[in-house]
Formats: structure tokens, C-alpha cells, sequence
């Protein structure tokens, strides 16, 4: 059985003084930024305050079990695709995918359900038995995200450029070349393709990947989702951490390193310019460039130092942003093979009903109200490496929306010392969440084996987001236009990369770190980056 954990523990003295160039976090997009520059030449040194490398998409192992931490499905990888591509050559081919089953998602409004099945023209047929008098409705909305996916580089081109020029073509040209839909709100759009309620609940219902209700959320995050899963979701061999382990060689072969259990103090400023970082130990890491992979509110209100706050007005920046939602998961485990429990790999969207705003508004006000979504994952059945290493075992992920104001009671407390009246709070609301799960499958309930309940404060401990949020920042419209976003810094040498500087999810993440690696390559970078990701030949097993 290969270990969960990826990274090595750091200790003074085990990393170099001087790097070409830091990467802090080591989530999706710090890696991807990370194996580039390491394939481009330079030796890169990975700093994660966790005890595992990965960020949302390690995985954990306790009492006989493992699950992932974010990493559910991701879409397109399975077949050929830029994103596909991008993994293969910042992994060297080391991370291979199990394609899912082909209805990929479940959606469910109270009593009814629809399926997601994938490929554009079984998408189509299965929504028109529910739907028979949209049909053109339906065909018209598949072809808009896919118009928007193939303009999407044309939306988020400023990324990759530096960032004056970027954030003048992104505050200035960028409406002149794209369609009015970038600039709008998913409700908006859907509801000028189609006046069906109904048909539009349903086609935001994969609206838990990035957390926002439609009426909120801009269509561009919704388009990409959509079709970035119509041809159906895939999962890594082996589980979440491949992902981090097949990519950690990459850098390691350019001479560098990811370190885990190294939290980074603040950032190293001189003469205006980023020349390293502090540990929280003393320990100083010099390197011609660092990149923040923590999102930027972490960047800002963690590792930047109080005169560059100062000096750049960033907190006048972080008031047009807003953190995304928090959860509260389940991780279960089960005793018995997918099979005997008669589980399959479809994801379930469960919502009360197809208000999915009215829902959120209910639940934000009264905590004990319906739960406006239920996520639920069946991540043994994803991997076909699992029974190897779990015989006779399954596992079940539960995921829904939370609030970190609701855990004000337990505000300074640590893991696993948060007393008495959290751990009862906690098993309330698994319990609750346990039996929406019993009620869809019943012959799970005597199969259970154990459960674990982890909240926004879990999220707060571990990833050391100050609101326990999952996404990063939320994505309305307006965020796209924030020139505080650009991968580029006001600081010299000093840059942003992940889902904060594209969209969230692990494809968002990852396209943050291309991005990031063209931005720091100037006005060329782009073309360096595409021709590496053409030309690079996988090297022979």
C-alpha cells in the first residue's frame, strides 16, 4: 500500500538558501506553476504548511480507510484535452485516470431526478424525456458552454500577460471581443435561453462545485463546470494523492524540492522588491522569484508584510472580494465491496426542491432548515486500484454548505480539543446527514463501520482558510474584473498562482498555474509555455 502522505518533512538546513524560485502551498495550482518552471529549467523549492502536499487534493488514511479531501471527479482528462495534456506533462506521465460511469451525476429536486450522461448528444436525449418541448432549448444551452469554453482563453488571456498590459486588456478590450453571456449571471443568461424554471434548476444543479446559487454566480464559472464534465467525470488511479506523488518527481529532477510542515511566516522585502521568505521557525529562503499559492486573502492578510499592505492599499482591495462557502463533510466507511453494498460511481445532487436561492436564503437564516444541497461521492468505486488496497471495504463522502459564524462558540480552539459540546454538535449534524444518506440507500445502515464529521473549523486548522472556505474566493461577475487577481503582483518578484487567479475547482487551480508560469515569462511567456507543453515528450516507462 503506497503512503497517503507526499512531500518531505521539513527541518532547518535540508533546504538550500538560495532558489530560483519558492513556491508557498502546495495545492493544485502551486504544483502546476512548480513542475513548469521545473521543466523550463529552474529549481524550485515547494513550501506546505500541512503534513501532506496536495492541498484540497491530498487524501487521508484513519481507522482502515482513505478518502479525499476535494478531489471527487475531475472532467476532460480522460480524453484527449488541453487539461489532459497539462497533467500528463507536469506528471511525466506518471498519473493516469479511470474514466466514471456514464451517468456522471445525479441531479435530484425533492422527488424527481435527472441524469447528467455523458457525451453532448446522450446529454441531450436524457433531458428531453423530461423535457420533451425543449429540446431546442436544451441543444441551444449546449452549444452556448460550448461556445463559451472555446472562448474562454480569449476571457482570461490578460492572465498570462504582465500586468499592466494584462489588466488593461482585461478592463478594456475584453468586452469588445466576447459575448455579452461572460459578463452576465448565470440566472440571467439561463432565463433569456428559457422561462422553464424547472429545466433551469436542473441545469444549475451541479451548482455545489463552485458554491454559489445561480442568481449570484457568474455564467462563465457555470459554463466551464458544464462542460468541463459533458463528457463525463474521471478519477485518479491509485486515489487523490497521486496526484501530488506522480508530480513531486517533476520537481525534484530540476533540483528542487516540496518540503511539508513548513509554514511560512511572511514574505522577505528589499529595496521593493520579494528576494524570499521567513519561516515561522527564523529559518530564511532566498529566490529571484516567490509565488503565493495560499489564495489571496491568506496572501494578504498572512504572508504579506505589514508596510507592503500598507504601501499597496490591499485592504481596500480584499472589500470588493468575498470568501466562498464553507462545508461540513462526512467521510464514511463501510464494510463490504461496492458491489455486495450495490454502490456505482454517480455523484447525487440533492436538493430540497428547485429553489435552489430561496433554499440558501432559508438555510443562511435558520441552520436547522433543509439543507439547500447534499453532495454525496463514492470515491472507492472511482478508483480501481481500491480494492487492491481496501479489500472488502467502501467508502461514502457527504458533503454540504456551512457557516463559520455558526462555530463562533468554539472561535480559538484546536483540533481535537474544541470539548465536550462540539463533539456533540458535530454528531448532531452527521447523524442528520447520515440518514439522508440511509434513506437513499438502506442497505448501507448496517453496514456502517465508521464516521467522521469534519466542519468550517476543520477547514480553518487544515488549510488555514480564516472563514473555513472551500473555493477561494466566490465568483461573481465582478471578481473577474479585479486587477488584484492578476498573477502578477505590485511586488517585484513577486507573484499569485490557483484557483484565486482563474476559477476554483482542481482544473481551475491547475490553469492558474499555467497561467502564472506565461505571466512570469513576460511577454513571451505564452508562447514558452505552449511550445513546452507541444514539443515535451513523455518520457518511456
Amino acid at each position: 500500500m503506497a503512503q497517503v502522505r507526499t512531500g518531505r518533512r521539513y527541518r532547518t538546513k535540508r533546504a538550500d538558501s538560495h532558489y530560483d524560485a519558492i513556491v508557498i502551498g502546495s495545492g493544485m495550482g502551486g504544483l502546476t506553476n512548480a513542475a513548469l518552471l521545473s521543466l523550463l529549467g529552474k529549481k524550485v523549492c515547494v513550501l506546505e504548511q500541512h503534513y501532506t502536499a496536495g492541498g484540497f487534493t491530498h487524501a487521508y488514511e484513519r481507522n482502515g480507510y482513505e478518502w479525499d479531501v476535494g478531489v471527487h471527479y475531475i472532467g476532460e482528462v480522460h480524453k484527449p484535452s488541453t487539461l489532459g495534456r497539462i497533467f500528463d506533462v507536469i506528471s511525466q506521465g506518471r498519473l493516469k485516470w479511470a474514466e466514471m460511469d456514464p451517468v456522471y451525476d445525479k441531479i435530484i429536486l425533492g422527488d424527481e431526478e435527472f441524469d447528467f450522461v455523458a457525451g453532448r448528444d446522450n446529454f441531450i436525449e436524457e433531458l428531453c424525456k423530461h423535457f420533451p418541448d425543449d429540446r431546442q432549448v436544451i441543444q441551444d444551452y449546449i452549444e452556448l458552454i460550448r461556445k463559451m469554453s472555446r472562448l474562454t482563453p480569449k476571457f482570461f488571456m490578460g492572465q498570462a500577460m504582465p500586468r499592466g498590459l494584462g489588466n488593461f486588456y482585461n478592463r478594456f478590450l475584453r468586452r469588445l471581443l466576447l459575448p455579452k453571456e461572460f459578463f452576465q449571471t448565470t440566472r440571467v443568461v439561463l432565463e433569456g435561453l428559457t422561462n422553464n424554471q424547472k429545466l433551469i434548476s436542473v441545469l444549475t444543479g451541479q451548482w455545489g462545485d463552485h458554491g454559489q446559487v445561480p442568481e449570484d454566480a457568474s455564467f462563465v464559472m457555470h459554463a466551464l463546470i458544464a462542460k468541463h464534465y459533458l463528457a463525463g467525470g474521471a478519477y485518479p488511479v491509485g486515489g487523490a494523492s497521486e496526484i501530488a506523488r506522480t508530480i513531486i518527481p517533476t520537481i525534484q529532477q530540476g533540483g528542487g524540492e516540496v518540503f511539508t510542515y513548513a509554514e511560512v511566516d511572511e514574505l522577505l522585502v528589499e529595496n521593493n522588491q520579494c528576494v524570499g521568505v521567513k519561516m515561522v521557525n527564523g529559518d530564511e529562503i532566498r529566490a529571484d522569484q516567490v509565488i503565493s499559492n495560499v489564495g489571496f486573502m491568506n496572501t494578504v492578510e498572512r504572508i504579506l508584510p505589514a508596510a507592503q499592505r500598507q504601501q499597496y492599499n490591499v485592504n481596500k482591495e480584499a472589500e470588493k472580494l468575498q470568501r466562498s462557502s464553507a462545508s461540513l463533510c462526512i467521510y464514511a466507511g463501510f464494510k463490504g465491496t461496492a458491489e455486495e453494498l450495490g454502490l456505482n460511481s454517480t455523484n447525487l445532487w440533492i436538493y430540497p426542491d428547485g429553489d435552489h436561492e430561496g433554499n440558501m436564503k432559508r438555510f443562511l437564516d435558520d441552520p436547522d432548515a433543509a439543507a439547500p444541497l447534499i453532495y454525496v461521492s463514492f470515491p472507492s468505486i472511482k478508483d480501481p486500484d481500491w480494492d487492491n488496497r481496501f479489500p472488502g471495504k467502501s467508502t461514502v463522502e457527504i458533503v454540504t454548505l456551512s457557516n463559520i459564524d455558526w462555530f463562533k462558540a468554539w472561535d480559538g480552539t484546536t483540533w481535537q480539543q474544541r470539548g465536550e459540546d462540539y463533539e456533540q454538535y458535530k454528531q448532531q449534524q452527521g447523524e442528520r446527514l447520515m440518514e439522508v444518506l440511509f434513506q437513499r440507500m438502506p442497505q448501507l445502515r448496517d453496514a456502517i463501520d465508521y464516521y467522521e464529521v469534519s466542519t468550517p473549523l476543520s477547514t480553518q486548522f487544515y488549510q488555514l482558510n480564516k472563514e473555513g472556505e472551500i473555493y477561494g474566493l466566490d465568483h461573481f461577475v465582478e471578481r473577474f474584473g479585479q486587477s488584484c487577481l492578476h498573477p502578477q503582483t505590485k511586488l517585484k518578484n513577486f507573484y499569485m498562482t490557483g484557483s484565486d487567479v482563474m476559477t476554483a475547482g482542481v482544473g481551475g487551480a491547475l490553469m492558474g498555474g499555467l497561467f502564472t508560469t506565461m505571466s512570469m515569462h513576460g511577454l513571451r511567456g505564452s508562447k514558452i509555455v505552449k511550445q513546452l507543453l507541444k514539443d515535451y515528450k513523455i518520457p518511456e516507462a
